[in-house]
């Protein structure tokens, strides 16, 4: 039975039967469906945030699976990266000193790694293809670490070849170190008597005592003259190595000759620029005078090289 309403009338002091207007039912119902509406987004949305439909879950569940891969994947490469640097900083400053080559540039072997933060702002993918440029970039630091290796491994083999080479004895006979006159350094010249920078060893000697080739080589030059260093021999030992003996009496050997450590390239004497019978004697490593001092480590004991340093370095006038 539908249910009557009645109001009291003030005008008419009566009850009268309360009469809706189609305006006003219709405006009821219009409010009534807008605040369902309006609950029903606010449920949506509230739904949409915080709950997951199960597509949604199960693609979460990828993600998550994902990720945790991607930091167990990118925690080897971090261990591989570590022992590859280790290798690399052994190869260049261990293996290449001892056989001298030059070391490896860093830009040869690897690019630039990706930042952690870098990775938070990249999207599913984007993080796939920085994973595979690491590990593209992992494997060309292998590949060239393994070609180096292999070049040392033929450096290793030439090592004897190499040793022999490399000069390593006095030129002259020299048993009680008493025969080196002047050292490598600034000396006093010995005609102009002003500080001059000498590019060598003078051994002093009898004329005609021999002179001997301080390692294995090739003869570059065999010259005779009557100014400068005199008659004098450069030997190339290979290697970016070079030894000159100057101021002989007589040379034995001639250009393109092969030597052996010890043979005789000549006799000692007074050609050129000098003031009495010696050997001047000098070393280069790729183009650059060094001191031939340091060059001595086949003859002599720990204690004569100690003596032979101090007495190289004594101040004292050159011979030429």
């Amino acid at each position: 039975m539908k249910k009557v309403k009645y109001f009291y009338n003030t005008q008419t002091l009566k009850y009268e039967k309360l009469v809706v207007s189609l305006r006003v039912k219709i405006l009821r119902i219009l409010g009534f469906l807008s605040a369902a509406i309006v609950t029903g987004i606010l449920f949506l949305s509230v739904a949409y945030r915080f709950l997951d439909s199960p597509k949604e879950k199960l693609l979460r569940r990828d993600i998550d699976n994902m990720k945790e891969e991607y930091d167990g994947l990118k925690g080897r490469m971090a261990e591989l990266k570590t022992q590859i640097d280790e290798l690399q900083h052994r190869d260049n400053a261990i293996y290449r000193v001892i056989f001298e080559a030059a070391p490896i540039p860093d830009s040869v072997r690897a690019g630039k790694p990706e930042k952690d933060d870098e990775l938070q702002r990249k999207d599913n993918k984007e993080i796939i293809a920085s994973a595979e440029k690491m590990l593209k970039e992992l494997t060309n630091r292998v590949q060239v670490q393994e070609k180096s290796y292999l070049q040392i491994e033929d450096l290793i083999k030439n090592k004897q070849k190499m040793l022999a080479s490399i000069p390593a004895i006095q030129p002259v006979s020299n048993k009680d170190l008493d025969r080196i006159a002047s050292g490598f350094g600034y000396r006093i010249d010995p005609i102009y008597k002003t500080m001059k920078f000498h590019s060598g060893l003078d051994f002093t000697a009898p004329s005609g005592t021999p002179i001997y080739a301080t390692g294995d080589g090739t003869i570059e030059e065999a010259s005779l003259s009557d100014v400068g260093y005199g008659n004098h021999v450069v030997v190339n030992h290979g290697y970016g190595y070079k030894s000159l003996y100057g101021h002989m009496v007589r040379m034995k050997v001639k250009r393109g000759q092969a030597v052996k450590r010890g043979d005789v390239l000549g006799w000692v004497g007074s050609t050129g620029k000098s003031t009495g019978p010696h050997c001047h004697y000098e070393v280069s490593k790729n183009g650059v005078k060094v001191d031939p001092v340091y060059f001595f480590y086949n003859d002599l004991t720990p204690e004569q090289f100690d003596r032979m340093l101090k007495i190289a370095r004594s101040g004292n006038q050159s011979f030429d």
